[in-house]
């Protein structure tokens, strides 16, 4: 959740009235323009009230052009009717709504099965906001399960995490608010993500779990999840250390198991404890809903589930926050039904064959070079070739945003923030012929960037919005 300033005086203004907002008389119904910092003191008519709302949102971007986000924004319309008709359900009331509690119950059974858990009625899991929590709550299953194993040193000694340095910004949450030490593998090279060898040497007798990440906000690319299983089997026959892991699975854990079969990087693996991943990404769900799994009751320790009664009946719950709409769980369900195995192939396959597509159009311009290809998560990032001196990547993504589309560009974290990106993220939606005219604006906007004579070095202006 964004952190906001209230505003300053100079700033508090009024909202502006359209006489024709008046339910029957224009005139009659002329509404004092109410102030937009702090709350009127009369009442506005709910179509007022509406149109007031909605033509100051008109001004957002056009979600469906937001090649940025790795959230879904597109759903059928049927979707979209039975989110509406479950908003009102809250999903820790189990008691009074059992059967959204029961579409949750299949849904984490659907992903057990999804995920190759080697017994999937031992699996424990929950629905979450999103993977923000669902890694929050893996990372706590972690923690206690170390604490447990080492009651005799802890608080003393100080527990650590190791991840690498692309990892979302949750983990480094996560670290900070559970005080934790995050311990990061750095990029280096062309390697954009953690190296199974150099995390394994990181870990020793306070490591609580290594995190591998099945698709990489960076750059879209899976980490080696089998080969740093492997250099924690082997860490653990020197060593006798026996160091979980954990697999954020935000993207790719929706997108694997139906175009990369062959990959093993889940269950399948007895050193993966837990996995999470966004129902609202590749689940291909309005945000916010995430999905976390434990391997077993031995994965997570049952004193972190808490047992309430006073919703009526007794409440197993493991959250963060705990009143949240039941609709997304509803809509994650229907999408399972809806789609199948078959449907989410055919999905991801489209949106992936998209992603190379384009990835192979924009390298083809010549003013780029690939860093990904979009094969692994439908997600690719590129930067200016060495020969392109006139412009940088923060001068596309402000012409882009010219044309309507929204493409980030970034730095690298350490040891690589030399380099400068753009990432485009192809979701469900975004079509072979969305994709040709993207990649024609993308032509005309080089064309005129050409022309500079150097790049404007304003990288503020890449974004619209500035705290």
């Amino acid at each position: 959740m964004a952190l906001h300033r209230g505003p300053r005086k100079h700033e508090e203004r009024h909202l502006s009235v359209n006489p024709f907002f008046g339910d029957a008389d224009p005139v009659g119904g002329m509404t004092e323009a109410p102030p937009t910092h702090r709350m009127p003191d009369s009442s506005l008519s709910p179509a007022t009230a509406y149109q007031v709302v909605h033509d100051e949102l008109m001004l957002d971007g056009n979600a469906r052009l937001n090649l940025a986000t790795f959230v879904t924004t597109w759903m059928e319309p049927q979707a979209g009717v039975l989110m509406a008709e479950c908003l009102d359900k809250n999903m820790i009331d189990k008691d009074e709504y059992p059967r959204t509690a029961e579409l949750e119950r299949r849904c984490v059974a659907i992903l057990a099965d999804l995920w190759n858990a080697p017994d999937p009625s031992a699996v424990i899991g929950c629905s979450t906001t999103g993977s923000s929590e669902a890694c929050m709550l893996a990372g706590m299953a972690l923690k206690r399960r170390w604490t447990k194993n080492n009651a005799d040193r802890y608080p003393g000694a100080r527990p650590n995490l190791v991840m690498g340095v692309n990892v979302q910004v949750c983990w480094e949450k996560f670290c900070d608010f559970w005080e934790v030490e995050p311990r990061f593998v750095t990029m280096e090279g062309d390697r954009f993500h953690l190296d199974p060898h150099a995390a394994a040497g990181m870990c020793d007798e306070n490591t609580i779990g290594v995190v591998g990440v099945l698709g990489s906000t960076f750059d879209g690319s899976y980490e080696p999840v089998a080969e740093l299983c492997a250099a924690l089997d082997a860490l653990k026959e020197r060593t006798g250390l026996d160091i979980p892991v954990h697999v954020d699975g935000a993207s790719g854990a929706m997108v694997a198991p139906f175009l990369d079969e062959d990959l093993v990087w889940d269950f399948r693996l007895p050193r993966v404890a837990s996995i999470n991943t966004s129902g609202h990404k590749y689940g291909l769900v309005y945000p916010g809903v995430g999905w976390a799994l434990w391997r077993d009751t031995e994965a997570l320790p049952e004193e972190l589930v808490f047992r309430v009664n006073y919703l009526g009946g007794d409440m197993p719950t493991f959250a963060l926050n705990f009143s949240r709409p039941g609709a997304q769980v509803a809509a994650q369900y229907y999408t399972f039904l809806r789609l199948g195995r078959d449907g989410y192939r055919a999905v991801q396959g489209s949106t992936r064959d998209v992603a190379t597509y384009l990835a192979e159009k924009v390298e083809a311009l010549g003013d780029f070079r690939l860093l990904t290809r979009g094969d692994q998560l439908p997600v690719f990032a590129f930067t200016t070739a060495d020969h392109v001196t006139a412009y940088d990547v923060f001068d596309v993504s402000r012409r882009l945003r010219e044309y309507g589309w929204l493409v980030p560009a970034y730095t690298f974290p350490p040891d690589r923030e030399d380099l400068s990106v753009l990432r485009v993220v192809c979701r469900n939606g975004f079509s072979h012929d969305l994709a040709d005219l993207f990649l024609a604006d993308l032509t005309r906007a080089v064309t005129g960037l050409r022309r500079q004579e150097a790049p404007t070095g304003d990288k503020e202006a890449a974004t619209g919005f500035h705290h």
